[in-house]
Parts: C-alpha cells; structure tokens; sequence
C-alpha cells in the first residue's frame, strides 16, 4: 500500500477540520430579499439616528428636482444613486451628511399633462377657472411624487423622504414670490420686447432648457429685393429657410469683410424665375451656389464688378412685397442695408435677410439702427387677422405636427410679384418643445426680464456689481467643478448670455407678483409698483393659502388697498419661468428648513451635464441676484446613459431599460454596482449584456465576502505587531486602502473606490491571501498564525463592509450583520473605521513584492507541470527555486512553501540548469519541478516526510498537534 493511500483503520478527519461555517448565502436573491432591508432601515430609524449624532461637520448635498410627472427612467437612477453614495461616503467619514429629496411641481409638462386629459374630454382649457386648473395640476403632481418617492426608495437612496420639498408647497411658493420681489426691487426686473423662443402649441415662451433640436423639413428660398437707391437695376438677394418671416422683414444685413460682386444674367433655360438682364448683388463664394439653385447653367451669367462695403451701405432697396395687389400699402416701405458681423458666407448669398421681431441678431440690428418692431404673429403662430394677404394664416397646424398654410402663402404672394429666384426643400436641424415637439418660433412679444448686466441694488458687492459678474466671480474662485471642463461651459454660457426671460404664459407655477400702471409705458420710472407692503401682504397670502391666493377673486383690491387705488393697477398673470422656482430652492432648502445649512450654500450640486443650461444655470442667476453669489460650492456632473451600442435611448427606437424592470431582475445593488463601475462624467452605456457582466463581477465579491465570513469567530484578537509577516501585510494594504477609499469617495470618484477594492479582493485576498490562509484556517490548531488570520478576517470585514456600503448597501447590511447581529444595528450607523498607527510598513510590503513576484514564477511552473500531467495537485510538487542571493535570503526568512502552496520548496542560489522554466517578465528567476517525498497526510494532505510517525494515524506533525 503507497504512503498516501488511507488504511481501512486511518480514521476519517475531515471533521476536524475548521472547515468554514456560514449562513450568508452563495445565491443572493436580491429582488426577493432587498424590500425587508428597506423596512428594517425604516422601523430602527436609520437616517433620523445618524442626525443624533453630535460634533459632526454637516456636509449638504442639495437635490436638484426632478419633474413630477412620470415613472423614473434610468438617469434618474443614475442621478439618484451618484446622491446616495456622496451622501452615504460623507457620514461615513465623519460628516453629518444631509439629504432633502425634492420635486419641481410647476409649469409646463404638468400643465400639458392636465391639457391632454381636457383635449380627450373635448373641454377648454381657457375655458376653466383658473383655481380649479391649479388644483387639478397640483393633484396630478402630488400624485406622482408618490410614485417616484416609493421608486427612489427602492434603489436605496437614503434621505428624509418623510418631509421632502416640494416647489408646489405654501412656504416654497411665498418664497419664490419672495425671490421674485427682490429682483423687482433691486431693479432688475423690467417688461421688454424681444424675440423668445415661442411656442404656438403651448401658446408660451420657453427657456432653452426647454427646447431640444430634431430635424425636420423646410422649404429655403432665395427672395431678390429691388434697389431704389445707390445700383438702381440691381437685387440684392437674401436666402431664408423661415419664409413666413418675409412679411416682417426690415433690413438686410451683409458682412463687411466678405467679398461681394454685381452679376448679370446672360441666359436662361426653361421654367427659370430669372431673366435676361437681371442683375443681382452675391457674395462671390455663394454666387455660383445662388445661380445654380435659380436653375441657371454655366455661362448664364457674368460678372460685372466688385461692389465695396461703402457701395453696400449706401443702398436702399424696396420690400419684395412693395406695391402688391391687395396690400393695402402694408410693406410701401424702404429696406436699409447694414454691416453686421453674424455675416457669414458658409451657405446663404451674403446677405440675410433681417426680421427684429424673430431673431437675436436681427434684434440687435433693429435697437442699434432704430428699426420699427413688427407685432404680425399671434400667440397661436398665425398671422394677426387684419393683416393683407396672409391674415390668419398659421406657421403650424394646431398641433404642430405639420407646417401650417403661412410659409406656402408668403411664396405664392412673392412668385406673384416677381420676387422669387429660387425655392428648395431642405432639411434642417430646428428647435422644437422638448414637451409637445413641436417646432418653436423667434418672436418678439411682451415679456418679463430680469437684467443681468446691471448694477444689483443690495450693496452686496464682494463678488460683483451685476449678476453676470457675480456668476463668473463665483465660478472662477468659489466652485469646484468635477469633471474641469464643467467650469468652462457654465462660464461661457453666462459670459454670452442675454438677460433672463422669467415670464411665461401658463397658469400653474409661481405668478410674477407685481402690478403695473395703467397707461404707463414700460420705460417710465412708476411703471411697476415697488412697495415692501404690498410685497409682505402678498408673501403672508401665499404662507397661507399657496399661490392660488394671487388668482382668487378680488386678489387686486386685497394686495393693494388701501394703499392704492386697485383701478390705477393691472395685476399681472404671467407665471415665473420654472427654472427660476427651481434655482430658489436653496432659499427654501437651504436657508429655511432645520435640515439645512447655516449660510444657505450646498456643499455640492450634482446633475446631468443638460443642467449647464438648466439648474446649475439658472440656480447660480437666481443666487447672484439675491445672495450675491453662487449656492454652491462644488458642482459635480454626470453625462447621459447610451444603450449598448452608444445610441441614446428612444421609446420610439426601443431601446430603453427601464431602472424598475433591472431591480425587478436583478436588484438595486446590481443597478447601483454599474452606476459606481463607469466613467459617470462622460456618456456611459447600459444593457442586457453589461448588466450580465455587473451581475458576475458582484457574485465574485459575494463569494469572497463568503469565505471570510465563514472563517470568522469571536477568537481572542491577536496583537497586529506579533503577527506573522503575512497578515502584517494585509493590515499594510488595507492601510494603503483606506486612503485611496477615502481619496476616491472625497473627489466624487467611485469607479476608482470601486475597482481598487475589486483588486484588493481579486488578487491580493483571493488569488493570494485567501489561497495561502486556506490551509492554516482549515487545519492548524490555537496557533498564533491561525489566530491572526482570524483577527485580519474581522478586520476585513469591519473596513470592506464599510467601504461599499455606500455602493451596495442591501448587500453589506447582510454581510455586516452576519457578524454583528445587533436587532437595532446596520452598518448604516457606521464611519468608516481609522487604520491603525503601525499597520504601515513600506519596507515589508517591498519585501512582499518580491515574494510575489517569485510566487507567481513558481506557479506558473506548476501550472505547466498541471497541464503536462506531471502532478494533480501543487502539495505533490517540491520545486527548486533559483534566484540571486538578495532575493534567497528573503525567501528563506519566511515559510515559501506555504506561500506556494507546495509541500516543500528548495531555494537556491546556483545557477539555474539550461531546462530550467523561466516566466517572461521575470528575469533572474527560475524553476525545476521535483515530485515532494513522503506520505500524504490525511488530513491536510501535504505530503511530508514525516506522516505516520506521530500518535494519530496518517497525519504530519501539525495535524497531529491539531488533533491535540
């Protein structure tokens, strides 16, 4: 019988062996098991717990409100679960990190959702009371914050979710009005006219947070505009892809520094607008585009001569429409010609054709040279009634899914008078209604406007005399902004932007809570009333009954008597651009609630990078013309999530994933894993297959977190400087660990907290320590190596529970309490534990390098003698070890074959033989297999010379200690 072969008499230990002992299960089942986490967390009272905590630096991170109106999407989950692990990681470090949820309640797409329901039942919107609409607006929110507060709390996002702010709440809405009012009186609230982006749908301005950009088709044409005065005989022709906006032109505008030249036509072929004689003004490097699309061939035309700025300037043409049967005498007015820098000759002719009433640019023509506004455009998109020619007619049909009759109208009253060279449909990007998608307009109405440019008039200067200034002041030396380059695109957006729309033509949201006089114009200094009475009657209203209080019956007579006669004042109904509720809300969050801070300043925003333009933006206005500064002082941003393919989702594609059918499949911590595994500040994806691989990676971690659970015990802790040279080095890394974990969640970078735990866990527990320990764990008795390991295994579970909780805390709430059964404890209520002094020890950790570096050579030799059959099992092998004498000595001071896992190891300093194994990339090193000599023991099944000799059967001389 061999030595290794167990006698019928050998007893059987495998008994004996420490083997691990574990409830925690391999199959998670988070779906199932993640709701009663939830319920426990709420019964002992988590978050309300860690406010008790005292001497605690208090870390805000302030919610930007989602709409509520809809089920939650996946950037929503992404948004919210980033909040939850700054929230998480703060306390966890020491803060007393608060978290208020909010919703943004107002304004239009909860508006258009109510509008919707009265257009199934075929009732009028304008038709009801206004209260009433409210109420129902307010209903339909309150609703789905519901919905959405019971969605967030399922992906474990901890807050204060029994008491969260609402922009719709009394106190917030007098405090919106409140905010509004001191923009009024500092004197930065003024009633102007110029071109907003419009939508006929809605019937209301939008923010350009609002729009969004889609293609769609249009017809280009190029309109030639009679000289009268300067090149009599020539045209000038202008090129426009809105031709509805014809009617409204008064100006033409050119690039002084473009090349122009006068073209006449020589030839004609058939159905050509153009004729022989002609004679049209062109940019030089548009012409030939220009006459190409007039249908004119090579040598149709020539060129005359240069035309000069001077000569450009000098010109005075006629309307196209001048003169036209049925105009009334309308458009019997002089077209002036001005240089403008937005001139461009990418596309077009050279000139563009110049409408005050539609364009930013062509606005800025019309103040600067005194051009008259044209007020031709209702708010519904049609042309005013009395107008010739074209009253009536709409830009777009009611819903705003096809082009309406204008556009079509204003070409066939041009061909009829001789004014069109050419016509073409094209596809142009546009901006539409991010709400009903349909196109939007430039149009030059009455609206509300909050000045940036000038001086605030609170003598809060430190930062700036304007609110453009405070803005860039506070985001060069007051923010920090993660990724960088956020500072730069909220920068040049407000360094570039034009004063603030607040107005908008809807009933649900905040009014502007002002009175204008009747018969004053906006420019006359008692245009709008400015009174700190009537301003505190009105706030006390609102404290009380809400902002409905503004539309009830006699709201006029109850603000303004008896001070005023309330006949004198016309209230006005607009409400407050909802960007503006929304950048309040660190008045009502911040600066009011007990849960706030005590300057009224977050400690952090974090958005979707959409929100330059949005919250971030309009926050930082609202601020700077109310605190002087910005609300914040960091700004973290995330960019959007792709399908797995990188193409943004659409219903209409079907390639959405909603974040409720992910917890339905897989769990919460699942969704939040791939949240904390990818590059959150550039567009990330999301899918069936990555979520499979989230799904492997997590269970790798479940079972490393097994075994060390099943190893731990209440054992007699041993003393870290009395350990052995290996668990020394666990406790060094874990040292190293614990600043980069802390590093990492303190700069908002959970991917690196994420995979340098992952590594820790993958290569340096399991392929390493975990593979050496096995056999001292499992075999050896009260032996001081047996009971460090033990001591390191709760060790690593008090620092990794606590470092991913703030990833998965379903999962590490399992795993803390499988050690800590405490019926009123969660490792919720826990800080990241401090790394002992002395745990750190640079020279072992490059003594270790090198061990490892020589094991791994050694293992990859038993893997080739594995693979060849040689052996089963690396405790057949006894290799030899060639290396240089430094490195011998290191490996002779420590017990190398455990560290192999061989049962017995040869290190040498002779030259290695010519058939030596040798890794690539370790030089110097070298590896002879030899078979290790002796019986195997029975019950650690080493194979050693000295099994069988001691007093139990079949076992080595540790075993038979063991066994005692």
């Amino acid at each position: 019988m061999s030595a290794d072969t167990p006698s019928d008499q050998t007893p059987d230990y495998k008994s004996t062996l420490n083997l691990p002992k574990t409830d925690f299960p391999m199959r998670a089942g988070l779906p199932k098991r993640e709701p009663g986490w939830l319920t426990r967390w709420e019964k002992i009272g988590v978050y309300d717990r860690l406010r008790e905590k005292e001497g605690r630096a208090p870390f805000t991170l302030h919610d930007g409100p989602p709409y509520a109106n809809g089920n939650l999407h996946i950037g929503h989950a992404l948004n919210k679960t980033l909040k939850d692990m700054v929230v998480r990681s703060r306390q966890m470090m020491g803060h007393d990190a608060r978290y208020v949820p909010g919703w943004d309640c107002h304004g239009l797409p909860i508006e258009w959702k109510i509008e919707e329901k009265y257009r199934q039942k075929g009732r009028d919107k304008d038709a009801v009371d206004v209260v009433e609409f409210r109420r129902e607006c307010r209903e339909f929110a309150a609703g789905w914050v519901d919905v959405q507060r019971a969605e967030f709390k399922r992906l474990g996002i901890t807050g204060n979710w029994a008491d969260p702010y609402l922009t719709m709440n009394y106190h917030a809405e007098a405090v919106i009005a409140a905010e509004f009012q001191t923009f009024l009186m500092n004197g930065l609230v003024y009633q102007g006219s110029k071109p907003v982006m419009w939508s006929p749908v809605e019937k209301t301005a939008l923010a350009e947070a609002e729009v969004e950009y889609h293609d769609r088709q249009t017809d280009a044409i190029w309109v030639p505009f009679e000289v009268v005065s300067g090149l009599e005989g020539a045209r000038v022709v202008i090129w426009t892809t809105t031709p509805w906006t014809i009617p409204q032109n008064r100006a033409i505008c050119f690039g002084p520094g473009i090349a122009y030249g006068l073209y006449e036509i020589t030839g004609t072929p058939e159905e050509c607008w153009a004729k022989v004689g002609d004679k049209y003004l062109l940019a030089d490097g548009l012409a030939e585009a220009t006459l190409t699309a007039a249908r004119l061939e090579d040598g149709q035309w020539t060129r005359l001569r240069d035309v000069t700025a001077d000569e450009l300037s000098a010109l005075t043409c006629a309307h196209p429409l001048r003169g036209v049967d049925g105009a009334n005498g309308e458009w019997d007015y002089d077209v002036p010609l001005f240089p403008g820098d937005h001139v461009t000759d990418d596309a077009g002719t050279g000139f563009v054709h110049t409408a005050p009433s539609h364009g930013d640019d062509d606005y800025k023509i019309g103040v600067e040279h005194g051009l008259p506004m044209t007020y031709n455009i209702e708010a519904d998109g049609s042309y005013r009634a009395d107008l010739p020619l074209f009253g009536g007619e709409a830009i777009l049909s009611p819903n705003g899914k096809k082009p309406g009759g204008a556009n079509k109208a204003v070409i066939a009253a041009l061909q009829s008078a001789d004014a069109l060279l050419a016509r073409k449909r094209i596809t142009i990007s546009d901006a539409h209604s991010w709400r009903s998608k349909a196109p939007v307009i430039r149009l030059n109405r009455p609206q509300w406007f909050a000045a940036i440019d000038r001086p605030v008039g609170d003598g809060q200067d430190t930062y700036g005399e304007t609110v453009r200034a405070r803005a860039l002041t506070s985001i060069d030396q007051l923010v920090e902004w993660t990724p960088k380059t956020g500072r730069n695109r909220l920068f040049s957006m407000i360094e570039n932007r034009p004063d603030w729309v607040l107005s908008r033509q809807r009933a649900w949201g905040v009014p502007l809570t002002c009175f204008t006089k009747v018969g004053a114009k906006a420019d006359d200094p008692d245009f709008l009333l400015r009174d700190p009475a009537v301003n505190a009657r009105i706030i006390a209203a609102f404290e009380a009954e809400g902002a409905d209080a503004w539309y009830a019956e006699g709201a006029k007579e109850r603000f303004l008597a008896p001070d005023y006669d309330p006949a004198e004042w016309e209230k006005v109904d607009d409400i407050l651009d909802v960007w503006f509720d929304s950048g309040s809300t660190h008045a009502f969050v911040l600066r009011d609630r007990s849960d706030g801070t005590e300057d009224g300043i977050a400690d952090v925003y974090l958005e979707g990078t959409d929100q330059h333009r949005g919250w971030f933006h309009s926050s930082m206005l609202q601020a700077c013309g109310t605190k002087g500064r910005a609300p914040y002082r960091a700004v973290v941003t995330h960019g959007f999530t792709m399908d797995e393919k990188g193409m943004k989702m659409s219903k209409s594609i079907g390639n959405t994933i909603a974040p409720q059918d992910i917890v339905d499949q897989y769990g919460a911590d699942i969704l939040r894993l791939w949240v904390a595994q990818v590059d959150y500040t550039a567009d990330h994806r999301i899918g069936p297959e990555i979520l499979k691989g989230v799904a492997d990676g997590y269970r790798r971690l479940r079972n490393t977190l097994r075994f060390m659970l099943g190893s731990i015990t209440e054992d007699t802790p041993a003393d870290p400087l009395e350990m052995p040279e290996l668990e020394r080095w666990v406790l060094h890394r874990l040292s190293e660990l614990d600043d980069e974990v802390r590093a990492g969640y303190a700069a908002y970078d959970f991917a690196s907290v994420l995979n340098a735990i992952f590594q820790f866990t993958t290569i340096d527990l399991s392929a390493f320590y975990f593979d050496i320990r096995k056999d001292a764990l499992y075999c050896d008795g009260d032996t001081l190596r047996r009971r460090s390991a033990r001591t390191v295994l709760r060790l690593l579970h008090e620092r990794l529970t606590t470092w991913l909780a703030p990833i998965l805390p379903f999962t590490m709430e399992e795993v803390w309490l499988e050690v800590h059964p405490d019926e009123d404890g969660s490792v919720h209520l826990q800080d990241f534990p401090d790394a002992r002094p002395g745990w750190r020890d640079e020279a072992l950790a490059a003594k270790w390098s090198t061990i490892r570096r020589v094991r791994r050579a050694v293992t990859g030799a038993l893997e080739v003698a594995r693979r060849d059959k040689t052996i089963g099992s690396s405790l057949e092998a006894a290799p030899v070890v060639y290396v240089d004498t430094e490195t011998a000595a290191i490996l002779r001071d420590v017990s190398f074959e455990d560290i192999c896992i061989t049962s017995g190891i040869e290190v040498s300093e002779a030259p290695a033989p010519e058939d030596a194994w040798r890794p690539e990339d370790g030089e110097g090193i070298a590896v002879t297999f030899q078979h290790a000599e002796g019986g195997k023991c029975q019950r650690c099944w080493k194979i050693l010379p000295d099994v069988g000799s001691h007093g139990h059967d079949g076992v080595c001389a540790r075993c038979d200690a063991a066994l005692g």
